[in-house]
Formats: structure tokens, sequence, C-alpha cells
């Protein structure tokens, strides 16, 4: 023997799935790529010598050979027969949107040669969405079984009575089975050409496999084993049982880990029922405008001038005839080979070689055809299917009787329905209904690319689920239902804003197709075409269709398809999230209860009745509920550890740990809660905090639920359940933060859907779903609520510092750290608001008290209440500021240090000395103290925010409260100052120093809401300084340095104050009060001289100041009209408020400072007029003339009348300094200075 190579090359099998390449013949379109390939890389074959005996065996023969694949040994035959689509089950892949699919390609071959062939034919037909699925329906073989079984006695029946009365089995020739040996050997022969027979190792069909085929490697959820009740199974040979042998990529499909995968559900080893790809390659074939799935076993040998070459071996005393012709032209066609090497042997001894290119297959003599009309006839054969298999779900019979020229298609799936049979059940349901389910979980693996599988998936899985008993494949449908589940993104959002999922169409479509189609369906709208050539009734009336003539088939366009095999597959697209869970919820609940209908445990079941209400009881909490909770919480992290393999004790429900119903309720437990908790975030976002809380709590029932069955926890589930705790924090701080619609919130609360009662009687069976009943109590009172707010959080920290999550979700930790922080927060001003609540109740029950005996100063007393709710607070701030720190968040770390400020402050105030009469007593040391402190904190936040522009708004505050804090404790010590415990002169320096430094605190610059706040407590400090310093001024004796020094201060912040209470210009009382403690400081000034001309210059400059007052009464006669326009016409504005002083104005402060203002006017007028007239100078022309106004003036105030209206003497106060002041008062009426 030597070896032949056809020519040089050295292209591999990988490159030819790789090509897709066109062959035509200037007649036919032909492309085809392989989408799956268990053969290695082609090599060149032995080319025998002249005289080899085929009738020999060679040494290797009949041994596995991935070369070879399956052809050399299935040529002999096998006795096991397939169950109707079996063969699907086998396919790594099924492309959805292709108009033709057949499982091997002798079903196509056998379609397209119906006009040349005298044999029968016999296929069954399925639509899957827009594609036909054919498989061989061998009548013969199912008959035999029928008197065993008797599953196919109505269609053995119907065969006999409408088609061929005397049926009986035909058996196959000797000459066939020698035919067959021949081709066994010589097959074999050309593989290993020196007869020796090399074992091949399985490692490298299996990496070839992994190489090629991992794109299109299946897998699939928990799906099915039968059971030996099951009839399907029962009515077969075991060796035909029918299973699925893979798994379903959860960790494509779902967020589930890896790690928590279903395991495949049957073992490697039931492989060899049947159950593994029966096909070398898997090819998407397209014939013109027919796509194709087809599988081949065809040995494909390579090297030489192209890519690969077929092998044939022919009997040389045998004419090569049309069908053998079309069966060679067909196989080339269909895998890409370009050329055909045929061996010519008589008798077995091998006579030459003969090479021949696949486009000269149709002119070969004596088998010349046309492929013009091969073409034709399988557009007609489609056109024909298509126009009559459209029922989805049902499975159609394709039969030609041999010698017949009449094809008929019958629908066994009604056939079967109407069989008089009681017992008489579908034997096509199992497959197609597994069919269905493997076809739409290998979408699932694109359909996370693609979303527009999605309406396509669900009409599969929901067809698959309508064809099966839930008491029989309980595990199909959980599965299915698992899946329908999956398609509603519960975490995702909309991102191809609904349009591609109404479509129903898919990326792998075919466009010009489709339009095509589209085209035809509009022309042939009112046209019959020759499709009506269904039976007439007189010719069998149980035909859906038929063929009269097979050779109505080579007729170009005889047949032309008038229904669209494109279903609206529409999937219920919604933006709203409640809605989407609530679908995802129902095909949880289905499958959770095709899980529990198949647990035979019953009687060990904890009696509920789903459609009786749950009760969520009310339970107050106290300490020992507190307790309670904690030892829940605790309870988790007992879940957190390695898995026990050997635990194999069955669940509460009679579970066996591993078993598919303990896998698919792991993972339907996981999705109702995950289900629930997108509900509860929904609700939370619409404020709907009763509602919230309920969907949270089904959550954790959920995850209950999921602990009880699960022996181990995934850190990615302790993830989610870190947030589901998360959520509940967040849920019940709302609750108590929003404690006056606590009723409507108990109403939402307590409602329950029939769905969430039956989900929750599921849960039940495995779990008493208790764990988590303190966290998800509707409490009525706050600071339980923000207890358990705190515990939660608290509980999802523990969860995410452990050993199995630890390092998983670092962002999820910050946030936690946050809530955390945030609700410590909450705590603290929850319990700083407590107290100060309680002192101000003992402060009112102290004014109406009759106080102590008489003349006996009191310190304030603080209750062991007080003490303790300031303690709590505390500590809550400083947990608080821990968490924050812990993520570098200093703007909420200053703003805890704020609050920890207000604490020491409210501390401040509770220490306050009260003496007998119930007036404040003199400043303690301990309000001292706590000022201090609340002041330090203070600094620590200004210090943690570092600058304004880290947090303007936080930085604002924190300032406000420090200047605020300083000005309280200067304004306490001035005011109350503790004399019997420090000297004056150490009082007026901590009061100057507090001052000042609240003065610098105090950001008159910045342009905001506090500026005029700001603004007015300068003033008011220069205010005070001035009056301070004017008080030393007077009381002053000795040091007459000290008192220039005093008095030159005293003028500085009267200056000051005034401008800064002028820039106001809503304060007239209290500019008014400064100028007048001015005019007094003037007064007292000139007291102390001696010279007239000194007292005449302090006169006058005192008389100036009082001119300066004219400001103040013009703003208060202003508000004086408002009030009396208010009063005066009270219909046009029914809200005004009545009272006189509704404008702000302090109408009692203004009388006393009015009181204070003409005496004080009359005296400066009085002693100028005295002073200038007892002058011994000469008086010049301007003092004549300004003593005669000061004598004016002060006449006119001498006359007038002391108790006109206030409104009245304020214009006229105003009149006089106008005119004490003419430079502006005239020509500029209404403004005095």
């Amino acid at each position: 023997n030597q070896r032949m190579k056809l020519s040089s090359g050295n292209k591999t099998q990988t490159q030819l799935s790789e090509l897709e390449a066109c062959s035509s013949s200037n007649e036919v379109k032909s492309s085809a790529v392989v989408k799956y390939s268990a053969a290695p890389p082609p090599t060149s074959y032995a080319l025998l010598q002249e005289k080899t005996d085929l009738k020999l065996p060679p040494a290797n023969w009949l041994r596995e050979n991935p070369q070879l694949g399956s052809a050399g040994t299935t040529v002999l035959g096998s006795s096991s027969k397939s169950k109707p689509f079996s063969r699907y089950s086998r396919i790594n892949i099924i492309t959805i949107n292709v108009p033709l699919q057949s499982g091997k390609s002798s079903n196509i071959k056998k379609l397209l040669k119906i006009p040349y062939s005298k044999s029968h034919v016999s296929m069954a037909v399925h639509r899957v969405g827009r594609t036909l699925l054919l498989d061989e329906l061998d009548i013969q073989e199912l008959f035999m079984r029928s008197s065993q079984t008797g599953d196919w006695t109505w269609l053995k029946e119907f065969y006999q009575r409408l088609i061929d009365q005397k049926w009986q089995r035909k058996k196959k020739s000797k000459e066939h089975w020698y035919q067959k040996a021949i081709l066994s050997k010589f097959l074999y022969y050309s593989i290993n050409g020196d007869g020796a027979a090399e074992a091949v190792p399985d490692s490298l069909n299996e990496g070839e496999e992994e190489g090629e085929a991992e794109e299109f490697s299946p897998s699939w959820p928990a799906t099915f084993t039968n059971t030996p009740s099951d009839s399907e199974e029962s009515t077969a040979p075991k060796e035909e049982s029918v299973s699925v042998d893979s798994k379903f990529a959860l960790g494509q499909v779902t967020s589930v880990p890896k790690e928590q995968n279903l395991p495949t559900l049957f073992n490697e080893g039931e492989n060899s029922q049947g159950l593994r790809n029966d096909f070398v390659r898997n090819i998407m074939w397209t014939f013109e405008d027919i796509h194709m799935l087809v599988g081949s076993n065809m040995p494909i040998f390579g090297g030489g001038r192209y890519p690969a070459v077929s092998l044939r071996l022919r009997d040389n005393n045998k004419p090569i005839n049309i069908l053998t012709g079309i069966d060679y032209w067909l196989d080339n066609l269909m895998c890409n080979v370009p050329e055909l090497v045929m061996c010519f042997h008589v008798n077995g001894i091998v006579q030459k070689y003969e090479m021949i290119k696949t486009e000269d297959i149709p002119d070969l003599e004596n088998s010349t055809f046309s492929t013009r009309v091969v073409k034709d006839i399988a557009q007609n054969i489609l056109s024909f299917l298509k126009s009559n298999c459209t029922k989805e779900g049902h499975t159609y019979w394709l039969f030609k009787a041999s010698g017949s020229d009449i094809v008929k298609l019958y629908d066994l799936t009604t056939l079967c329905e109407e069989a008089e049979e009681e017992k008489c059940q579908n034997p096509f349901t199992l497959p197609v209904a597994v069919l269905l389910y493997k076809v739409a979980s290998n979408m699932m693996l694109k359909a996370r690319q693609n979303r527009k599988h999605y309406g396509t998936i669900r009409t599969l899985l929901l067809n698959c689920v309508k064809l099966l008993d839930e008491e029989r494949h309980p595990q199909i449908i959980a599965s299915a239902h698992y899946m329908l589940s999956e398609l509603f993104q519960l975490d995702e959002p909309e991102e191809d804003g609904g349009e591609s999922l109404r479509a129903g169409g898919s990326e792998d479509s075919y466009s010009d197709e489709e339009g095509e189609e589209e085209e035809e369906l509009q022309e042939d709208s009112d046209d019959n075409g020759s499709h009506s050539t269904c039976s007439d009734p007189q010719d069998d009336s149980k035909a859906v269709a038929v063929i009269r003539s097979v050779g109505e088939l080579s007729v170009p366009e005889k047949y032309r398809s008038t229904h669209q095999i494109r279903p609206s597959y529409v999937f219920p697209v919604s933006q709203d999230k409640e809605e989407r869970c609530r679908h995802v919820l129902s095909c949880v609940l289905k499958g959770l209860k095709a899980v529990d209908g198949s647990i035979k445990k019953e009687s060990d079941l904890p009696a509920a009745d789903p459609n009786t209400p749950i009760p969520l009881k009310y339970e107050d909490r106290s300490a020992s509920g507190a307790c309670a909770a904690e030892k829940g919480i605790a309870l988790l992290l007992d879940r957190v550890g390695p898995v026990q393999e050997d635990q194999k004790h069955p669940t509460r429900s009679g579970m066996i740990p591993g078993s598919w119903q303990h896998r698919m309720k792991l993972q339907l437990f996981l999705k109702a809660s995950k289900a629930y908790y997108v509900l509860s975030d929904a609700a939370t976002n619409l404020l709907k905090y009763g509602r919230a809380l309920r969907y949270i709590r089904l959550a954790l029932q959920c995850h209950d639920a999921y602990c009880s069955v699960s022996t181990t926890l995934h850190p990615r589930v302790l993830l989610f359940h870190s947030q589901c705790l998360s959520l509940c924090g967040d849920i019940q701080l709302m609750l108590a933060q929003n404690a006056s619609n606590r009723a409507a919130y108990l109403e939402e609360y307590s409602y329950q859907t029939k769905e969430d009662q039956e989900i929750l009687h599921s849960l039940h069976r495995e779990s008493s779903c208790q764990a988590f009943n303190m966290a998800t109590d509707l409490a009525m009172d706050p600071e339980y609520q923000l207890f358990v707010s705190s515990k939660c959080y608290e509980a999802a920290y523990d969860l995410l510092i452990s050993g199995a999550v630890k390092d998983q979700g670092p962002d999820q930790l910050a946030q936690v750290l946050k809530r955390l922080g945030n609700i410590r927060n909450e705590m603290g001003v929850y319990y700083m608001n407590q107290a100060a609540a309680l002192q101000a109740d003992k402060e009112g029950i102290k004014k109406t008290s009759s106080g102590y005996p008489s003349g006996s100063p009191a310190k304030r007393s603080v209750s062991v209440a007080e003490q303790e709710m300031w303690k709590k607070s505390f500590a809550f701030f400083e947990k608080g500021m821990k968490d924050f720190e812990a993520i570098a968040d200093n703007t909420n770390t200053a703003l805890l240090l704020c609050n920890t400020g207000r604490l020491m402050r409210i501390c401040a105030q509770a220490h306050c000395a009260v003496s007998a009469d119930q007036s404040r007593g003199e400043f303690s040391p301990e309000e001292a103290l706590y000022y201090n402190k609340a002041i330090d904190y203070y600094l620590r936040a200004m210090k943690s925010l570092a600058s304004r522009e880290s947090h303007p708004a936080v930085w604002d505050s924190v300032n406000w409260e420090l200047s605020t804090t300083y000005f309280t404790l200067a304004t306490l010590l001035q005011d109350y100052a503790p004399l019997s415990r420090k000297a004056q002169e150490q009082i007026e320096r901590e009061v100057t120093e507090a001052m000042m430094k609240s003065l610098k605190y105090c950001d008159l610059q910045t342009e905001s809401a506090r500026q005029p706040l700001y603004q007015y407590r300068a003033a008011t400090i220069h205010h005070r300084l001035a009056s301070m310093y004017h008080s030393c001024f007077r009381n002053q004796v000795g040091d007459e340095h000290l008192r220039k020094q005093h008095r030159s201060l005293a003028e500085l912040h009267y200056s000051k104050a005034v401008r800064l209470f002028l820039s106001l210009k809503d304060a007239p009382c209290e500019l008014l009060r400064t100028l007048l403690e001015r005019v007094a400081f003037a007064e007292f000034t000139m007291a102390g001289q001696s010279s007239s001309g000194a007292k005449l210059k302090t006169l006058t400059g005192a008389l100036e100041i009082m001119t300066e007052t004219c400001y103040a009464f013009q703003i208060i006669h202003k508000e004086l009209l408002e009030e009396q326009t208010q009063v005066a016409e009270p219909t046009e504005n029914p809200e005004a408020p009545e009272s006189p002083s509704s404008s702000g104005l302090n109408l009692q402060e203004v009388m006393k400072l009015i009181g204070v203002f003409e005496p004080s006017l009359s005296f400066l007028l009085l002693q100028l007029v005295k002073l200038m007239t007892a002058m011994k100078r000469k008086p010049s022309n301007k003092d004549d003339e300004q003593l005669k106004l000061y004598k004016n003036v002060y006449s006119k105030l001498l006359r007038a009348e002391k108790n006109a209206p206030l409104l009245s003497r304020v214009e006229l106060y105003m009149e006089l300094l106008q005119q004490l002041n003419p430079q502006t008062g005239s020509g500029n009426t209404g403004v005095c200075s």
C-alpha cells in the first residue's frame, strides 16, 4: 500500500470549520459553516493497491477512530433506535432562527430525492418558532414495539386503516449487510494503509471537542431524570430512557456564583444510553435561500489541492444512478467538500480510483440531474411544510408510501388527542417538551448579550410547561419556571427602551429572507395558490395537507408559503419594577409548587393552609427583646463556614442534600429573596415604608429558608444578605423618622397577596422563618426602631468583615460603615433631644411651683434620667465618629463633632444655678466646663474639615455654632458674672476674650443666608463691649491711664456697633439704644469736664449723635404706618394677623426707648442753651442762629403732647431732628442722616 496526497497544502479541520465557502455551478448557491466538530484535522487517505481484497478485515477494524468518528461502525447498522426528537438532545447547538433543521443529513437528502425515488418516506416534523425540525420516524420499528409497550397502538391502527391495511415488517437483504461490511472495512483500510491498528487516545478527541466546540457546548439547569413510574420510560426498552446530560450555566445566566451552580444532573455513564452527540460535525448549511442545521458523519480526508475530499466505494459492475449522484453531490455540498475520490471494486477486489469535482457530479454518466430542479424541489417542500406545519407544540408526520406519488402530512398530536382509549397518551409530549426546553436553555446563554431572544425563550418555555404533567415531570417544569424568572432583569436598567424586546427577532435572523417572506405574504394574501392541493374528503379526511403528485415538486414555485413562520414572540416589557418582580415571583411560586409536589414525605410537614394569611403581629419589645435580637442576628455568622460535604440528612420537608429538589429550591429561594429585595427598595423610593418593611421581611424569610436548606453560604449570597440587612436598617430608620404616618404604614405592612402567602407556605416547609422577626417587626416605639436599625447595620457589618466575605465587597463595606455612622448619629441626636425635653419639662414645673424658701440660693439638680440620656447620646456620637473615621469621611465626622458640641451645651444649660425667686444665678463652673468642652468639639470639627472648600455648608454650620458658643459664654459671663468667685477685672478679660473670639468667627464677607445674622451678632458684640467699657469707665477710680483706655475702647465699639446696625436696616430699637447709650456716655464725659469750651464741644458732639437717631425713627415710623394700614383694611387681607406688633416691632421697647430719648434730648438742648448764653465772648451770627434753633426745638419739645399717639410723637421727633440737622434734611425729606 502507498499513501497518495491529492495536492500540496496543509489546511486543517479547524480551518475548515471557520471557512465559509460558496460553491456554485451557475445554477445553485450553497455555503456551509461547521458549527461543531469532534473530528481531528483531516489527514490524507491511504491509496489501496490494486487487487486489495476488501472482504478481509483490516487489523484495526471496528476500533474507535476519531478520523472516522462513528461512520466506521454505524455503517454496519445498530439495533438501538431513538425516540422521536431524541437526536436533538444530542446536538450541541440548536440555532432557533433558521427555517429548516434536520438531525442528520440523510433526512434532508430523503426530502430532496422524493420525486426521483419510489421508496417510502416517513418523517416527523415539529415547529419551534421560525424553525422546522425534522427527524426520521421509523414506522416499522415503532410498530414492532407497540406489541410490548402499547403506546403506539393508536398510530398502528390508523396506519393500517387509512394507509396500508396489509402492513408487514420488511427485512433487509443479505446483500445489504454485505455491502455495509465492505464499506466499513474499506474505510478502515483507507485510514491505515499498512494494516496495523493503532489505538487513538481519547484525549485527542476530547481536546478537539474542547477546543472547537467550547463556544457552543450546551449547559442546562436542573432538568429531569425519569423515574421508573414514568410511563414514557415504562413503554420503551431501558437503553432508550430519555434524559439530558448537561447543566445550566447559572454563572452566565444569573448572578449566582459558579460555586453555587447546579451540578450535572446525570452521570457521565448515562451517555452510553444514546445521549451523546451522534454526529462528528454539525453544519449550518445554506442552500439557495434555505438555511439548515444538519449533522453529518461523512469521513473527510485532507491534503492536496483542496482542504478536503470525500471517499466513496462503488461496485464497478453497477452504474451510478441518479439517486446515488444526488446523494454524493448533496453530501459534498453540506460538508463543503470540493472533490470526490471514488474507489471502484469488483466482488470486493479494488480495481481503480477516480477523482471527480463536486460541481461535475450532476453531469456524471447515467446519473445526470438538474441542480436547478433539486433547488426547486427544496423550495417547494419547504413552502409546503411552512404553510401546513403551523401549530407550535404539535408534531406532524410527513409520509409517502412505497411506490406511491402521493405525499401526505398528518398532525399526530391531534390524532393522539382524538384517540378513543382513555389511557392514550401522546408519546411525542416528552421529547417535544425536552426539545423546547433545551432550545430555550441554549438561547439563554446568548440572551445575556442579546435580549431580543427573551420573547422567543419565554414562548418556548411556556409551551414546554404546557405540554408536561406537573406530577410526572416536576423537574423540567421547576427548571423551566426558574429560567422564566431569569428573563426578568431585577438589577439592570432597561437598555433597549423596550423596542427590541417587543420585536421578538434575533441577531441570528436573516434579513433578506424576512423581507422576502413579508413580500410573499402580501402578494399571496388574496391568492389560494397551489397549496390548495390539500386532500379532498374522499381522499383522506385526516390529512392536514396532501401533495397529489411528487412531480409537482419539480415545478418552480409550485408551492408558495402563505403562512409566515415567524410568530410574534412578545416579551412582557415593563418599566415598572414591581410588575417585573411580580412576574418573577409568579414563576418562582410555580417552580416551588413543582418541587414541593415531587417530595414524597408529606406526613412530616407542618400543617398550614396556603389560603390562610399568616398574621404579622406587633410585639412590644423590651430589653429582653433586644437580647433576643442580638442572639438572632448572631446566628447568621454561624452559617459562614466550610462546606459540610458529608451532610446527607434530609431537610425539614424530606429533601436529601444534593438532590435536584434541593438544588432547585436553593435557586428559587434565592431568586424570590432578590425579587422581594427589589420590591422593598422600590417601595422605599416611593416612601411606602410599611410596604417596604413587608417586602424586606419576605426577602429575609426567603433567605432564612435558604440558610435552612443550604449546607453553606457562598460569599456572594452573604453579600446579598448584607444588602438586605442594610435595606432593612434603612426602612426602620425611615419609620422612626416618620412616626406621624404610622397608621398608614401599619395598614401597608399587614396586607398580603395570595401569591405571597403561598410562597410563605412553601418557605415554612423548610424553615420556621423566625430568625429575622425582630428585624422586620413594625414597632410603635421610635427608640426601638432606631435600635433595630442599628442592629441590622451591625449584622451587615459583621457579615462583611467575616472571613468568608472579607475583601469581597469593599464598596459595600464603606456604605455599611457610613450607614452605621449615620444611625449612631441619629440615636445620639434622639437621646440628646430626649435630654433637652426632660430639661424643658423640669423648667416648666419649676416655673409653676412655689419655689424655694425666701433668700436661699439653689443650684439646679440634674436628674439621673438626664445623665443617662447624656451618656447614651455621647456613646453613640463617639461610635459614629469612629465609623466615619474608618472610611475617612471627614465631613460626617465634623457633623458628629458638631452634634457632640451641642450635647455639651445642653449639659451646660442643665447646670445653671437658680435663685430662690426662680431668677438666674451666677455663672457656675460646671457651665463653664461644658461650654469649653463644646468649644473643643467645634474646633475639632473645624480641624476635620480643614477648609471651607471641602464642604461649604458644613463649614458654615460649624463656624456658626462655634461663634454662638463663644457669644453665649461671654453673654452669661457678662450678665451673670461670678463675682463671688472671680474679680471684676478677670471677668472683664474673659468676657472680652470670648467676645473677640466669637467676633472672629462671624463671617461678615461671605454672602449667605446667615450673613444678616452674623452682622447682627457682630453689632451686638460691639454694643456689649462698648457697654462694658462704658461701665468700667464710669466705675473706674484712680488709674487715669486705664480710664482713658476704657473711654477710647468704648467709643470705638460704639461707632462699630452703630455702623453695623445701620447696615442691617431692620434693627431700629437696637440702633436707637446704642445711640442713646453713646449719648449718655458723652453726657458722663461732660460731667467730668470743667471748662465751658470743652463742655460745649462735648455737648455738640452728643447732639450730632442724637440726630443720627432720625434713621431709627424713620424705620419705626414706616413699620407703624404699615401696621395702621393693615388694621384699616382688614377685608382686603383677611389672613393678616391682628396683633399690633405683627411686623416684628417691639412697641414696649420703643416706648421705653422714647422715654429715654425725650429727656436726653431736652437735657442736651437745655445745657447747650445755657452754655451758649453764658459765654463771655461776643457770639457770631452763626452762634445766634444756632442758639435760636436750639431754643425753638427745645420749646416744641416741651410743648409736645405727652399722651399723643405713638405715630404722632415719632413724626414730631423726626421733624425736630431734621431741624437740628438741616444739611441732610433740606431737599431730602424722609432721610435724617
